[in-house]
């Protein structure tokens, strides 16, 4: 688990972007990350593990990218 990402517990579902989001907080910089998915947009509420799993879902794409701006868009299949 890398500690120098801090998930805020404001999980939602955006409207607009049509995805399940949540704000994190990396190095000082509040970053918004929407995860876009044909089964969780089904869902009408994410419950813990769920969100634990989007949790991780998001460290791995840290891991493997670099942050470009405060928005992060997640394809999952």
């Amino acid at each position: 688990m890398n500690q120098a990402i801090l998930f805020n517990d404001d999980l939602r579902f955006d409207e607009k972007e049509d995805a399940w989001c949540f704000t994190a907080q990396l190095s000082g910089q509040i970053i918004t990350i929407y995860f876009h998915s044909m089964q969780l947009k089904q869902l009408g509420i994410i419950d813990n593990c769920t969100k634990f799993d989007l949790e991780e879902v998001a460290e791995l794409w840290f891991e493997k990218n670099e942050l470009e701006s405060n928005i992060i868009h997640i394809e999952m299949r």
